[in-house]
Order: C-alpha cells, then structure tokens, then sequence
C-alpha cells in the first residue's frame, strides 16, 4: 500500500469558476505561507490559463493524501 499526495491549489478563472492546479508528492515541510506565495507568483506572472480563461484569484489550497492499493491480477 502506499501513500499519493497532491498538493491542490484552487483558483478562481476570469468566469467566475473553481479551477484546481495540482502538484504530485508536495514537500512534507510545506507551508501555508509559501503555498499562498507561490499562488499570488502564479497569478501575478498569469503563468496558467484554464478553459475559462485567466485566473484571477485564489480560491483556496489543499493537500490531499490517499492510500493506494495495487493488485497483483497477473
């Protein structure tokens, strides 16, 4: 069994909408403070766009983890 985490980073887009960036095995020592840095970098540079067009705000951020378990069918 092992652990997947997602560090998930929610925005606003220029139609008003929820769009998530996700970023696999975040670092365990990560802040809220350098989370929220880093969004304001992302919309600040306007680094990303999404189906609804630029990003504009921050939502909110998450990390999210799961256990995952494989079975061996072979």
């Amino acid at each position: 069994m092992a652990t997947k985490t997602n560090l998930e980073m929610i925005f606003v887009n220029a139609l008003g909408k929820k769009t998530t960036l996700r970023v696999v095995d975040p670092s365990a020592t990560l802040t809220a403070a350098e989370v929220k840095t880093a969004m304001e970098a992302i919309l600040a540079q306007n680094t990303f766009t999404s189906n609804g067009g630029e990003l504009t705000s921050v939502a909110g951020a998450r990390i999210v983890s799961r256990q995952v378990t494989d079975f061996n069918l072979g």
